[in-house]
């Protein structure tokens, strides 16, 4: 089992792949634990890349300091852990809370990555999501791990997804109470006590940045997304369809297909960001297809943006990237305003 010492804390992590592949480094979400990537790892590593997944401080099998967890210690882990992969093409992707921390470490070390994949995750705590944060800890301060985690299911899947894994459920939630640690989740959440946001960085990321975001997540909805993808230069923001908060996790073979198609597109020369804005393929193998100009990508219906109104982008992939994209008139002629 590898282990990695940093400030004197030991850190779990696993990896996979061939030793001198292009590498996917992945952070977790609040409650994961490293084993949770494993189909997603898997898919990656098929396509040519070395996968490093890990458990942050806090998490899993790492050490679980009870009081005293800054995100900055979580940076620093990952700093550590990036050194450890050597020269290579290095892409960060991180889910939630772990795509917080992606975001830190590229804006103060974004020379050491090759592109940034920050999934269901936010620069700021706007009300909504912070008095999500505090019903979330005092769920687990009055209930425990179990509790939390029978809030964050109906949260994080759709109904399909849980009626096709109820069998497992139980399973998942006694893993979860197995591996987490009361004191030590609540000091994760509690890092975010003093939370300063990150939006006034975010225009200092300078790398290549595909910004993922379910359809149907409200835990982290799409404007936290799209304020990423207003202010990362190189960016572009993928709605990945009929998706809740975790489709790394509901969805993990077709969302390593989206990371690893991006990051190909990134090492041949041929993506293009320019804050555009996608629909992911519902299936592996599918292409993305471009947001139709003249609606409202923010909205849940399909309304028209006001007349003199700008379209969020004006900008196709290159052919190259063997993206189709829907022509204009037939994308307006599909989505019609009520």
């Amino acid at each position: 089992m590898p282990w990695l010492a940093c400030n004197s804390r030991r850190i779990h992590y696993e990896s996979a792949g061939p030793d001198d592949g292009p590498a996917f480094v992945l952070i977790n979400g609040l409650t994961q634990y490293v084993k949770l990537w494993i189909p997603f790892r898997d898919a990656l590593v098929a396509r040519g890349f070395r996968v490093v997944s890990f458990d942050m401080l806090g998490q899993g099998q790492s050490d679980k300091p009870r009081l005293f967890i800054e995100q900055a210690d979580q940076v620093a882990v990952l700093r550590d852990l990036i050194a450890e992969l050597g020269d290579r093409p290095i892409f960060l992707a991180g889910i939630s809370f772990g795509g917080v921390i992606a975001l830190r470490y590229v804006i103060e070390h974004g020379n050491t990555v090759a592109g940034l994949v920050p999934m269901s995750s936010f620069a700021e705590l706007p009300p909504q999501l912070f008095r999500f944060g505090a019903a979330l800890r005092t769920a687990l301060v009055l209930g425990g791990t179990t509790f939390l985690q029978d809030l964050l299911f109906p949260m994080n899947f759709s109904g399909e997804w849980l009626e096709a894994k109820a069998h497992m459920i139980d399973f998942a939630r006694y893993r979860g109470w197995l591996v987490n640690d009361v004191y030590a989740l609540q000091n994760l959440m509690e890092s975010f006590l003093d939370f300063e946001p990150l939006t006034p960085k975010l225009s200092t990321i300078t790398v290549p940045t595909m910004i993922l975001t379910g359809e149907y997540d409200f835990l982290t909805p799409r404007p936290l997304q799209d304020s990423l993808r207003i202010h990362i230069p190189e960016s572009e923001l993928v709605i990945v369809q009929r998706a809740y908060h975790a489709f790394t996790l509901e969805k993990p073979e077709l969302t390593a297909y989206l990371a690893a198609r991006f990051a190909e597109d990134v090492m041949s020369g041929h993506w293009q960001g320019k804050k555009s804005i996608w629909l992911a393929p519902e299936e592996i193998g599918g292409e993305f297809i471009r947001f139709p100009a003249g609606f409202d990508h923010l909205r849940a219906v399909p309304v028209r943006l006001p007349q003199g109104t700008e379209a969020p982008h004006e900008v196709t992939h290159s052919e190259a990237t063997q993206r189709d994209v829907i022509q204009e008139e037939a994308a307006q002629s599909e989505v019609t305003s009520p």
